[in-house]
Formats: structure tokens, sequence, C-alpha cells
């Protein structure tokens, strides 16, 4: 199965933007394979305009020369990724990530790029151009790069079914599709072709569709044709956006499992906005309660897992928050996780063990005081209980927490 569990890995958006390199990328993976990989760490993802050559920031350049084949298929800027000169698109990069015993994703825009459709470029192996395929008409907000597609039309398909056959070729392990998760109804029709040339690349992909919030009342579509979505716009590193999850969290977690997994976006620790003018170096904002906080949650209702800052700078308590197995481990051995009360001040989840041994308990302090939470008695005799950031055992399953910060207990029957 695609997705069994909730993908764990690294995307180059939140430290770099639509400015990253090969280098850079070489050099996320490679730190991955030395410190995380043994922890169920494996994903190392590009994000967007890797085919735009004269990318530097987190900005976009509206209408810019974009790289493309002469089928209208997007390929990465040589000057920024050398290894795919003379047509190797992105096998060599990721024969390298594969190499490290990991596992290479990049992102797309929905749709396919103006200029191909304005220069009728043919569609590889197809009756069809791409100004057939294009719905001129359907134009992100906010990145002018592509058109939407003409979805019931069959150039769509064949469109779609071209790229994804290139992915395959090239290696491409998953594929985050953006413009595309809170776009319902106009966009209903080019998810499932987007997800239907995915399924018969001849290649196993990951399928993410972003931005959100994906439409809750759309969940059993999304489960059927995507493995994970997500339930929030760009997620940052602002307290007001974190507790503001819970609610997401509370409203998802219900639509989590094997193959499809409501995504709470990247993580944003460490180093982040590595391109942004005046922010180059900065840490992430969140104190260290508040990353603690955001990886209980994250790991309790099962998201996927990308590290957002650039993992070559990461200090020794930013390691440590990507290396706590125990903690990462609820993220396999759980199921059913919810939350058992969700207030202003204070938020419990709950999520029973597979095996049936016991089950993992959060507790989570959202007021701006330091305050003693509990969790309810579970209903049978607690032998242990170890408390996941600290390793302290006992059978008290309260905890005095500062302002924004969590505690989570393995509860053994």
């Amino acid at each position: 199965m695609i997705a069994q569990y909730p993908p764990m890995g690294w995307n180059s958006w939140d430290c770099w933007g639509a400015a990253v390199t090969e280098d850079t990328v070489r050099r996320n993976a490679a730190y991955m394979a030395e410190h995380l990989k043994e922890y169920g760490w494996e994903y190392v993802v590009v994000d967007i305009q890797w085919y735009q050559p004269t990318a530097a920031s987190h900005a976009y350049e509206p209408f810019s020369d974009l790289t493309m084949d002469g089928y209208g298929r997007l390929l990465p800027a040589e000057n920024r990724f050398p290894s795919s000169a003379g047509g190797k698109g992105f096998g060599p990069l990721a024969d390298y990530v594969h190499g490290l015993g990991l596992k290479f994703g990049i992102h797309i825009m929905r749709g396919l790029p103006r200029t191909a459709a304005h220069r009728k470029l043919p569609i590889l192996d197809s009756p069809y151009t791409c100004a057939q395929a294009a719905d001129p008409n359907s134009i992100c907000l906010w990145n002018p790069d592509m058109y939407g597609t003409r979805a019931e039309e069959p150039a769509a398909k064949a469109y779609y079914d071209s790229i994804f056959r290139l992915y395959a070729d090239w290696g491409v392990d998953y594929v985050k599709c953006d413009d595309i998760a809170r776009e319902y109804p106009r966009c209903r029709r080019e998810i499932e072709i987007i997800s239907e040339a995915c399924r018969r690349c001849g290649r196993e992909i990951v399928l993410s569709l972003s931005p959100g919030p994906a439409p809750l009342e759309q969940a059993e579509h999304l489960k059927q044709y995507a493995n994970l979505w997500r339930i929030t716009d760009d997620f940052w590193d602002d307290w007001r956006l974190l507790k503001a999850m819970f609610e997401r969290a509370e409203k998802w977690c219900v639509h989590a499992g094997p193959g499809h997994w409501p995504d709470a976006d990247m993580l944003p620790l460490g180093a982040l906005r590595l391109c942004y003018p005046g922010e180059e170096g900065k840490w992430t904002r969140f104190t260290p309660a508040e990353q603690r906080t955001m990886m209980t949650l994250w790991c309790m209702m099962r998201s996927p897992l990308m590290m957002g800052g650039d993992m070559t700078k990461n200090d020794p308590f930013t390691l440590s928050l990507l290396t706590n197995g125990a903690l990462l481990e609820i993220e396999k051995e759980s199921w059913c996780a919810h939350p058992l009360r969700t207030a202003e001040d204070e938020a419990v989840w709950i999520a029973p063990r597979r095996d049936g041994a016991g089950c993992y308990a959060a507790a989570f302090n959202l007021s701006e005081k330091k305050r003693r939470v509990a969790v309810p008695d579970p209903g049978r005799p607690v032998r242990m209980a170890t408390e996941l950031w600290t390793g302290k055992t006992g059978r008290r399953l309260s905890a005095l927490l500062p302002a924004h910060d969590a505690a989570v207990w393995r509860i053994q029957f």
C-alpha cells in the first residue's frame, strides 16, 4: 500500500522558497541519511519553481521563462540543478537520494505552463496539443505560471499521463500538487485525472494535495484520490496558527488511516526563510514549549511530518525533536486518535495502540500561564506511564506545564 503510514521527510519551501538548488537538496539529503533515516524520515522533496532559472527568493517572478521540453513538460533549470543537463531531468538527483536509502519528491502546480498552451506544443504520445488541454480561465491566484486544464477533455488526461510518466522515469516517489486541495468544486475532476495518471504511471508515487484548507465535506473524495491533503493554508511559526490547529485536528482526525492522511503542513523548525531579504539566518519563532506542542499534536493526529527548516543548520534541540523515537512511534503504532477535551486553555488527546498493550495520551496547556493539565481516568488500571519528552515514569497522568507546552505518555495497562 502507498503511504501505509504518514510520510516523514523534508521539504525545501520553508527555508529556501522558490530558490532551492541541487547543492542544498543534496546536503539536506545527506544530513537526513546520517542523522534521521533510522527514525523513519525518508522523503526529500524539492518544492516550487525548480523549473525557473532566475528564482532567487520566496517570491515568484510573474511570467518568467520556464524550462520545458518540446511537449510542454517542465524540466529542472540546469543552472540550479546541474545534474539535469542533457535532458536527464531529475533522474541523477533522484539516483543520489535513492543511493542514500531515501526517497525523492517534487512539487508541481495544477495544470500546464501558459507558454506551452500559447505555443500549441504537442502532448507526447497523443493527437492533442497543450492548447487543447489548457483552460485560460483557470489561473492560480498567487502564481501565474500555469493554466488549469479542461479536465473533461481527453487532452487534459493525455497531458497528465505524459508528465507522470516522466516523473516515473526520473524515479520520483512523491508528488506535491499545488493550487488544488481547496479548489472544490471546480477542481474535483482535475484531482481525479491527476490521481489516475499518478496510479498508472508505472511507479508507486505518494500523491499530496495543497494548499488547504481542504473542504471537510470532501473527505471521502480526497481519501479516494489522494494519499494526503492539506487541512490548512501555509502553516508558519505563529502561536495563533498552532492553537487554531487543534480545532482542525479534531475535525479531521477521524479521516486518518492507511493510504490517506490529513496533512497539517510542514514543521517550521530550525533555520527558516533563508532567502527572505532581511531574514537570512533567522530561527523559528516558536518557543521550545511550542515546538514540543506542535510535534506532539502532529504525531497524535497522525499528520504527515515534513521538516521545513534547513536540516544542515539544526542545533541539538531541533535534532532532539526529530529523533525522539518514542514520540515518532505514535505515527505507526496508534490508531483512532481523538481529543477527549478541547477548551480555550487546554486540550487532552488519546490514541489506543494497535497491539492492544496500552495507549498514548497527550496533555496540552493552551493558556498563557503555567497550568496543570490532567488526563481523565483511562478506565483500566495503569501499570506504567512513560512521559515521552522527559522519560519520567510513574502512574500519574497529569503535568504542571509552562504556557504553550505539552506532555505525552505511553500508557501500559
